[in-house]
Order: structure tokens, then C-alpha cells, then sequence
């Protein structure tokens, strides 16, 4: 959709809505395979890739209020991206839990397979838990 002529309260609605109803409606299928589930999850990954860190840095609660045009802009095609599989939603939550110091750093397709073949390595060592 075109949102170049929307104004800054018309992109606000429509974020809140996407973040409020429409994804947390859409994670609660059991095709959708989305890390998070509910509405505030949704807002704070959203807005901590928009300010591109954690959002409370850089906006004024009540963050939606504070946002800029180019932020509620950037929100809402980051929104619709997620929901039409062009962003990738559980990297997204990862970069965003990095910025809180919540996890350490993405892994790389590398080191997971690094990580698989040390447990295939445990376990032929050690046998499978019983």
C-alpha cells in the first residue's frame, strides 16, 4: 500500500493496529511459528528496529505518541513486511533482546552448525540421555 500521502495520525493507527490486533491475532495460529505473541512484544520489536536500539533511548513514553513521521512510516512497512514474509520477525526479536542485553549476539548459520556437531560429537562420546 501507498502511505506517502497518509498523515503522521493516520500511520500511528494503523501501527497500533497491526501491533495490537492483526499480529497478535495472526501468532495465535499454529502455522504462524512467531517468537512472541502478544501486543507489547510486537510493539518493542517493531520500535527497537525503527530507532534501530531500545526505543525507550530514543522516544518519549508513550512511545506511539512521540514517534515521528518517518518513524510511524518506517513502522508501518516494517509492519506489513513482517506480515508478508519479507522480514524475518524471530531475527528481529533477537536483534532487539541484544540491544536489552538480553542475549549476546546472533549466531551464524556457521556456528550452529559448529553447535550441532558438538552435540553429535557429546553424544556419540557419551551416549544418548536416557
Amino acid at each position: 500500500m501507498n502511505y506517502s500521502q497518509c498523515n503522521i495520525a493516520e500511520l500511528i493507527r494503523l501501527y497500533r493496529n497491526y501491533t495490537i490486533k492483526v499480529m497478535p491475532q495472526m501468532a495465535l495460529s499454529p502455522e504462524i511459528q512467531w517468537p512472541v505473541k502478544n501486543d507489547h512484544c510486537f510493539q518493542r520489536i517493531i520500535l527497537d528496529a525503527v530507532c534501530n536500539g531500545t526505543w525507550y533511548n530514543y522516544l518519549e513514553r508513550p512511545a506511539y505518541k512521540n514517534l515521528t513521521y518517518d518513524q510511524a512510516f518506517r513502522a508501518v512497512q516494517l509492519c506489513e513486511d513482517i506480515l508478508a514474509g519479507r522480514a524475518d520477525l524471530h531475527d528481529l526479536n533477537r536483534q532487539s533482546l541484544i540491544w536489552r542485553g538480553k542475549k549476546t549476539r546472533l549466531r551464524t548459520h556457521n556456528q550452529n552448525r559448529t553447535v550441532a556437531a558438538r552435540a553429535i560429537a557429546d553424544m556419540k562420546t557419551f551416549g544418548p540421555l536416557s
